[in-house]
C-alpha cells in the first residue's frame, strides 16, 4: 500500500505517536477518476455490441426473462444493509489515521454477516421463485421450467455479489483503484460475453446463468487476493458484533437511500404510463436513459471521492476536504458543460439520425431538459459523497424523505399539464433544488462552506455554466439553422467555454495539474509519476 511520510498529512490515531498517512494527492485522485471511467466505459461499448446478438440468440422472451432475473437480483441486494459501502468507509477512516490493524476485524465482520444476509436472501428468492414465476410475471408456459432454474441459479449468487462489495471495498479504501478496475472490467465485460460462449456451447438460459456465476466466483476470489497483498494482516480472521452495530448504524441508512432514490428515477415513467400512452414512456425513457449515461463521469470520481473524504475526515483535515470539493466542483463543470452545450444543440439531430424523425419531433425538448438536469445532477455528486464519507448518510436519506412527496406533487402536476416535456421539466426543477440543498448541508455537517467558492474560481465556474447555457438553449428554437451553422455556433461557445475556465477560473495550481495530466495521458503514464498535491 502506498505510504507517504512526508508529503501526505498525518494524524495521531490515539496512541500517543504520529502515523503515515494513505496519500491523497489531486493526481492520484485524477488517475483513479479515469480509472473508473474506463472501467464503465469499456463495458457498455461491449454491451452495445453483444446485446443484439444475445437478443437474436436467446430470443425475445429469454432475453426479457434473464433481463427480469438480474432486476431481481439487483432488489436483492437489499440483503446486505449497506454493509459493503460501510466496510469501505471504515477501512478508509482506519488506513487514514495509520490503524491497520483494525482493517481485519472491520472486513471479515461486514463479511460474515453478509455471508449469513444473502444466504438468508437466497432462502427467500427460492421461496419465492414458484410464486413469481408462475404467477406474478407473465412468462410463456414453454419457459417456465428455464424461469424456475434461473431464478434458482441467481437465487444462490447473492452471498457472491455481497461478500465481494466487502473485498472490493479494501482496494477502494487503499485507493487502489487500478486493481479495482483490474478485476471489474474483465468481470463486466464476460456479463455480456459470456452469454455468446454459452449459445455458441448450445446452453439454455440456466447454463448461460451458470457461466456467469462462475465467473462472479472468480471475481470474488481476486478481490480476495489482491486485499490479501494491500493489507497482509487481513488473514486474521476476527469478528465483533458491536463492530456490526457501528458497519450497520451507517449502513442502514444507506440501504434506505438506495431504497427511496430508485423511486425518483422510476415515477415519472410509472406517472407517464398511468396519465399518457406505454408510447409517451418509450419518447420519455429512450432519451432519457442515454442522456443520463454521461453520469458516468461524476459517478467515476465520486466512488474515488467517498473513501478519500472517509479518510481525510478521520484526520480532520477540513482545508484539504475543502479544497478537493470544490476542485472536483470546478472539473466537473468544466467536463459537463461542453458535453451539454453539444445536447442541447444537436438534440434533433441526434434523434433524428439515431432514432428517426418521430423521435426528433416528439423527444427533443425532453432531450434537452434531461441534459440541463444531467448537469445539475453531475455536480451533486460531489456533496452527496462528502456527506457520506463523513459518516452522515441519515441526512441524506431524511432529506430525501422530505423532498419525495413535493416531488411527486409537482412531477403529477406538469405531466398532467404538459405530457412527457412536464416530466423532464419536474425532473430539472429538481436538480436545481437539490443542489444549492445539498451545498448548504455541506456547510452545515461537513463546515464546507459556500464563502470557499469563490476561493479557487468554482463561482466562476457557475456562472461561466449559466452563461454558455442560455445561448445553447436558445440555438435549437431557432427555425431554418442547418447543421453547418449549429456547429460553427457550437464550436465557438465551446471555444469560449475552454479559454474562459483556462484564464479566468483556473488558477496556477488547476493549470499545472492538467498539463500534468495531459503530459502523463499523451506518454502513456497514466499510473506513476510524481503527483500534484491538492
Amino acid at each position: 500500500m502506498r505510504r507517504s511520510s512526508d508529503k501526505g498529512s498525518t494524524c495521531d490515531p490515539g496512541h500517543g505517536r504520529e502515523v503515515d498517512q494513505v496519500e491523497i494527492s489531486g493526481s492520484l485522485i485524477a488517475r483513479n477518476t479515469i480509472m473508473n471511467l474506463i472501467g464503465q466505459a469499456l463495458p457498455l461499448v461491449v454491451g452495445v455490441v453483444t446485446i443484439p446478438m444475445v437478443v437474436h440468440g436467446l430470443g425475445t422472451d429469454r432475453f426479457g426473462l434473464l433481463s427480469l432475473a438480474w432486476v431481481v437480483l439487483g432488489y436483492f441486494t437489499i440483503f446486505d444493509l449497506g454493509l459493503g459501502r460501510a466496510a469501505t468507509k471504515y477501512v478508509a477512516a482506519a488506513l487514514g489515521r495509520g490503524e491497520d490493524d483494525q482493517v481485519p476485524q472491520i472486513i471479515w465482520t461486514a463479511v460474515t454477516f453478509q455471508a449469513a444476509l444473502g444466504f438468508l436472501g437466497a432462502l427467500v428468492l427460492l421461496g419465492i421463485t414458484d410464486l413469481l414465476v408462475e404467477n406474478v410475471l407473465k412468462i410463456p408456459p414453454e419457459l417456465l421450467g428455464e424461469a424456475k432454474d434461473t431464478f434458482h441459479l441467481l437465487a444462490l449468487s447473492i452471498p457472491l455479489v455481497l461478500v465481494s462489495s466487502s473485498f472490493s471495498g479494501v482496494l477502494e479504501a487503499a485507493q487502489r483503484f487500478d486493481l479495482v478496475n483490474a478485476v471489474r472490467i474483465p468481470s463486466s465485460i464476460l456479463t455480456f460475453i459470456l452469454p455468446l460462449v454459452g449459445l455458441h456451447l448450445g446452453f439454455g438460459l440456466p447454463g448461460i446463468v451458470a457461466l456467469i456465476m462462475l465467473a462472479r466466483v472468480v471475481t470474488l476470489v481476486a478481490f480476495l487476493i489482491m486485499g490479501l497483498r494491500i493489507v497482509p494482516n487481513l488473514r486474521e480472521y476476527s469478528i465483533s458484533f458491536a463492530r456490526f452495530y457501528s458497519l450497520f448504524s451507517f449502513g442502514g441508512w444507506v440501504m434506505i437511500s438506495n431504497l427511496v432514490i430508485p423511486i425518483f428515477v422510476y415515477l415519472d415513467r410509472f406517472l407517464i404510463g398511468a396519465l399518457l400512452t406505454m408510447s409517451a414512456v418509450t419518447f420519455y425513457t429512450v432519451p432519457f436513459d442515454v442522456v443520463n449515461r454521461l453520469l458516468i463521469i461524476p459517478a467515476s470520481i465520486a466512488s474515488v471521492l467517498f473513501p478519500t473524504f472517509s479518510s481525510l475526515s478521520s484526520c480532520n483535515e477540513k482545508d484539504r476536504i475543502n479544497i478537493i470539493v470544490m476542485r472536483s466542483t470546478k472539473y466537473i463543470l468544466t467536463v459537463m458543460v461542453p458535453l451539454t452545450v453539444l445536447l442541447l444543440i444537436f438534440s434533433e439531430d441526434i434523434l433524428r439520425v439515431w432514432l428517426g424523425n418521430e423521435f426528433a419531433e416528439e423527444s427533443a425538448i425532453v432531450f434537452r431538459l434531461i441534459g440541463i438536469g444531467v448537469l445539475l445532477n453531475s455536480i451533486g455528486y460531489i456533496p452527496f459523497a462528502l456527506i457520506q464519507g463523513i459518516g452522515r448518510p441519515d441526512i441524506v436519506v431524511k432529506y430525501h424523505l422530505v423532498e419525495l412527496p413535493i416531488y411527486v406533487v409537482v412531477v403529477f402536476f406538469l405531466i398532467g399539464r404538459f405530457g412527457i416535456n412536464g416530466a423532464a421539466l419536474a425532473w430539472c426543477l429538481r436538480m436545481t433544488w437539490a443542489i444549492p440543498i445539498f451545498f448548504l448541508l455541506c456547510g452545515r455537517v461537513a463546515e464546507v462552506p459556500l464563502k470557499s467558492l469563490s476561493d479557487n474560481g468554482t463561482s466562476r465556474s457557475f456562472i461561466l455554466a449559466a452563461v454558455i447555457l442560455i445561448p445553447s438553449i436558445a440555438l435549437p428554437l431557432l427555425d431554418g439553422l442547418g447543421v453547418a451553422a449549429k456547429g460553427f455556433l457550437a464550436g465557438a461557445l465551446l471555444i469560449a467555454s475552454l479559454l474562459f475556465s483556462w484564464f479566468t477560473t483556473f488558477d496556477r495550481i488547476d493549470r499545472d495539474f492538467m498539463k500534468s495530466l495531459i503530459l502523463r495521458v499523451r506518454n502513456c503514464r497514466l499510473i506513476k509519476g510524481d503527483d500534484v498535491h491538492v
